[in-house]
């Protein structure tokens, strides 16, 4: 077993003690700026890329090119995962041996909760919207990702100093320009949350379907006993009026529980950058990856586990449903 050499031991401490005070002295050079913070997603370009006659017009904003970032590079992590399944053969090693692991894990958890039966169905699902809601929520840790972009007027803004050419840069005094970054996180945007929300809602039906057939509509309409058992029926018919209000509720659940969470860690680590401008951001950086990692697993898990229970039968529709079974 070979040993490190001794001046190896402790450097990495030193190379952060060294980055620490190299951030200490640009910080005396570079004074904070509060940001301009909004809940809407920026235009990037004023006038609107085209028409889409009763639709309106179509603008270019910020989360749109995150959109499409976010697409390619998981068209790239697919591609780079089977490449390296294919090359190790049978035996994985590096990013499948990791990627195996982790699916293998998502997998068992998924078949616990829904049956081997369903599992091969709602997983790929749950797998899916962890991957692009993880995705979506780290590419706005990359440095510059919400810092660069272009420089429009507005009433409350800052002045901005020529760095080279038509390269500028924001300082602290006031003035008439804000910066609308060229990426914005798309999980902080309602349009993406939402629709994320509602493909989960309506693939929760679908599974309840293909489970139950048309009968899985009872629980919502349930007329069963409404005649011959008038006060219990009524009972029944109301529950199912509330399991319908439910189901629309999930949308709003699924969609606001994501904005939230990111909206404000967004609005934290802005805060406190332009305040702490020297060691605080790197803490915050790490609470929103945590948080970044948790919200995407809350979202997929609690997808699986809806679609879960749409499989499962309700009330007097559960013989119907061991028999599709």
């Amino acid at each position: 077993m070979t040993k490190k050499p001794k001046f190896l031991h402790g450097v990495h401490r030193w190379w952060v003690l060294l980055l620490i005070v190299l951030s200490i002295i640009a910080a005396q050079f570079v004074s904070p700026v509060q940001p301009h913070i909004q809940m809407a997603p920026e235009k990037l370009i004023e006038e609107p890329l085209f028409n889409l006659g009763p639709l309106g017009d179509f603008y270019l904003f910020n989360t749109i090119p995150t959109l499409i970032l976010t697409i390619i590079l998981i068209v790239i992590f697919a591609w780079a995962v089977k490449r390296s399944i294919e090359k190790n053969d049978m035996v994985p090693k590096g990013i499948s041996s990791t990627v195996e692991m982790l699916i293998e894990t998502v997998y068992n958890m998924t078949e616990s909760s829904t049956g081997a039966r369903w599992a091969k169905q709602i997983f790929p699902w749950f797998m899916t919207i962890v991957i692009y809601v993880l995705l979506a929520n780290l590419l706005k840790l990359i440095p510059g990702f919400e810092s660069i972009g272009v420089l429009h007027h507005s009433e409350h803004g800052h002045a901005i100093e020529q760095v080279a050419g038509n390269v500028f840069t924001i300082v602290k005094d006031e003035g008439e320009y804000i910066l609308t970054p060229f990426l914005r996180g798309i999980s902080v945007d309602l349009n993406f949350t939402a629709a994320l929300a509602l493909i989960a809602v309506v693939m929760i039906q679908v599974i309840g379907v293909k489970a139950h057939g048309l009968n899985y509509f009872a629980k919502f309409i349930n007329v069963k006993t409404l005649f011959s058992k008038p006060f219990f029926g009524a009972m029944d018919f109301i529950v199912g009026l509330l399991e319908l209000i439910s189901e629309f509720a999930k949308i709003l659940s699924f969609a606001f529980r994501l904005l939230g969470n990111m909206f404000a860690g967004m609005v934290l680590s802005a805060l406190v950058i332009s305040m702490l401008p020297v060691f605080a951001p790197s803490a915050i950086y790490l609470f929103e990856l945590f948080i970044g990692i948790i919200q995407a697993f809350v979202f997929g898990l609690l997808t699986m586990v809806f679609m879960a229970q749409a499989t499962m039968g309700h009330g007097s529709d559960h013989e119907s449903a061991e028999a599709h079974s």
